[in-house]
């Protein structure tokens, strides 16, 4: 049996990928198959050579170049920004998942920005039983009130079942059995809601009921209010606590230990000491620009909780 992991990438972010990798492959169990499937529209022969290079027994490594035509219909609709930056496509990504890949039954689905501590089997050994994903809590927005009015009162979503789509297991053949693509689809071409997370949201929305919580520690986020988790099995750099941004971010010592394995090391390490002051001034500002846009959404008569009270059913 292969286990499936999928990250999805830009270019640019082939260094913060590298370090997860390598981390995931340090972790993995001898005894085990994995096939690690990066996505991407346009990842360069070298930065992909270099991540072929964590390919080894039992670890096999393969890059899926998306069709510009398959996301054609969600290109340019209003509201698409992820968490106060410029929309990108790739953030959906993972939506398309079950249906790119009809092989696999179930998947694990992971971000960039993450450092991995554990084998990553024994996320993908999660019960599944009838739900469609699982995931975490989002720690990092948890005690952020405005954002929390948001998912209660823009979303109508309790936020305490509310999840981050960053660390998912997939429940493939169900999420195609239930027809989830043509769901994700339908809403986002019928209402093009505003939306502070879309990919997330939308996930969050037609999941809901069906989603299982999995232990923390396999999402554990840098914020400014918990202590660290014990033994995290996964670290999510999640929002702008980024440590090749930021000195003494939470959980940083795990990413600059994973990152000493990388040939991209030292270029990190400048990147950390070229971002300015300034720099770090505006990339803590979006969190601000987050927060901004939760009075805008909450007062749209067609944000997802007043159009749910209207038409009476769930999305």
């Amino acid at each position: 049996m292969t286990i499936p992991i999928f990250y999805t990438i830009s270019d640019d972010f082939t260094p913060y990928l590298a370090v997860s990798v390598s981390s995931l492959v340090k972790h993995a169990s001898p005894e085990k198959d994995y096939t690690i499937i990066i996505l991407h529209q346009g990842l360069s022969p070298a930065n992909q050579q270099a991540l072929a290079a964590y390919e080894k027994d039992k670890v096999k490594i393969e890059f899926r170049q998306l069709d510009d035509q398959l996301f054609a219909q969600i290109q340019n609709k209003k509201g698409n920004y992820l968490r106060a930056d410029f929309f990108t496509l790739s953030i959906f990504y993972r939506l398309f998942i079950p249906e790119l890949f009809p092989e696999y039954d179930k998947a694990v689905y992971i971000d960039a920005d993450t450092v991995v501590n554990a084998d990553i089997a024994g996320l993908y050994q999660t019960e599944m039983g009838n739900n469609l994903v699982a995931a975490c809590h989002d720690q990092s927005i948890h005690y952020i009130e405005p954002l929390q009015t948001y998912i209660r009162d823009c979303l109508g979503i309790d936020p305490d079942k509310y999840v981050n789509s960053g660390v998912l297991v997939m429940n493939c053949q169900a999420m195609r059995d239930e027809g989830f693509v043509d769901k994700f689809l339908q809403l986002l071409s019928t209402y093009q809601f505003n939306s502070i997370a879309p990919d997330q949201d939308y996930l969050n929305e037609i999941c809901s009921g069906r989603i299982k919580l999995l232990d923390p520690r396999w999402d554990a986020m840098p914020n400014d209010f918990d202590p660290e988790m014990t033994s995290p099995y996964l670290i999510h750099y999640n929002l702008f606590y980024k440590p090749w941004h930021f000195e003494e971010v939470k959980y940083g010592s795990y990413f600059w230990q994973a990152a000493k394995e990388t040939p991209f090391y030292k270029d990190l390490q400048k990147q950390l000491a070229a971002f300015s002051d300034q720099d770090r001034k505006e990339e803590l500002a979006k969190m601000q620009s987050m927060v901004d846009m939760v009075g805008k959404i909450l007062h749209d008569p067609q944000n997802w909780f007043h159009v749910k009270q209207e038409i009476k059913v769930t999305l």
